[in-house]
């Protein structure tokens, strides 16, 4: 019989990551579909792009700020983003006592069909949902399986037989809650909410080249004045604010993981003019392309 409590299990998952990782950093593991965050100090509001995922909080607390409005959450609820969704966050409770840790477990299209189609039917729920994202209450069941996948780590042996099913448990796990609602309603074929995931889906897959909303918007059955007013209510922006986010997030990691030049980066992302780069990055992350990368490269 399992007596683990959240708080157990939450203690665990600390130690696990405390033990491997000491630095601020987004931290990448040997299962593909896991990273860990750890910080010991609040942060300004950063941009993001969430994607289908379910993030945890094992210490501290953020705010997501979604268009005009900000949304906390802490170790006491779980994040679930059923879109690639752009989005404002900051860590607002870390100090080097009592660091920020969390983690993210994303989830493809096909293991959302996949756990789709072979779940049993459930009552419609009430889904507290933020456009394509839901905050839901910390479950012992979730948190219970997330330890197991994280476990993982210690034998690695097993990570690519085993990691496959505790994720599809994971994610059949937040499918059970209200948050499910939020991803059917995403997915649900011929409905105006999966069309706006196709456009989604086509800006990302093309982010560096050309958009012609007007095509998009006959490609996908919609008039363009319908596509732009659902696209908006969905993400809070414009499909084409939305592909400029993509290409700046893009560039950024670009600049902080790759010896190239900020020009050649503007050209790659999909920029003509290199100083129309530099004006939009500067904006959105605070400093110039070169300054910023000079001040945030990882040292390998």
């Amino acid at each position: 019989m399992n007596n683990m409590s959240i708080q157990n299990y939450r203690e665990e998952l600390k130690d696990i990551i405390k033990l491997r990782y000491t630095d601020d950093n987004l931290i990448t593991t040997q299962i593909d579909q896991l990273t860990f965050y750890y910080r010991s100090d609040p942060t300004d509001m950063l941009e993001t792009l969430y994607e289908p995922s379910v993030c945890i909080i094992l210490q501290g607390s953020k705010e997501v700020g979604l268009g005009d409005e900000l949304i906390p959450y802490d170790e006491d609820m779980y994040l679930l983003a059923s879109i690639h969704m752009p989005a404002q966050v900051r860590v607002v409770k870390a100090s080097l006592q009592q660091p920020y840790i969390g983690l993210t477990i994303t989830f493809t299209m096909e293991q959302i069909f996949e756990v789709l189609k072979e779940m049993p039917p459930v009552a419609k729920q009430s889904a507290r949902s933020q456009r394509g994202l839901y905050f839901g209450d910390m479950k012992l069941q979730l948190l219970e399986s997330v330890t197991r996948l994280v476990r993982l780590l210690d034998s690695p042996e097993d990570i690519s037989v085993l990691s496959p099913l505790i994720i599809k448990e994971i994610l059949y796990t937040v499918m059970r809650d209200e948050g499910g609602d939020v991803i059917r309603q995403y997915v649900q074929d011929g409905s105006s909410e999966q069309r706006i995931v196709q456009a989604i889906t086509r800006i990302k897959d093309k982010y560096n080249q050309p958009l012609n909303v007007k095509e998009l918007a006959r490609t996908l059955s919609m008039s363009e004045s319908s596509l732009y007013h659902s696209f908006k209510k969905m993400t809070a922006m414009s499909p084409l604010q939305f592909q400029k986010k993509l290409r700046l997030q893009e560039a950024r990691q670009m600049l902080l993981t790759q010896n190239i030049e900020a020009a050649q980066v503007a050209f790659e992302v999909g920029y003509e003019s290199p100083s129309q780069f530099s004006r939009e990055f500067s904006r959105m992350f605070g400093l110039a392309p070169k300054t910023y990368a000079v001040k945030n490269q990882k040292i390998s």
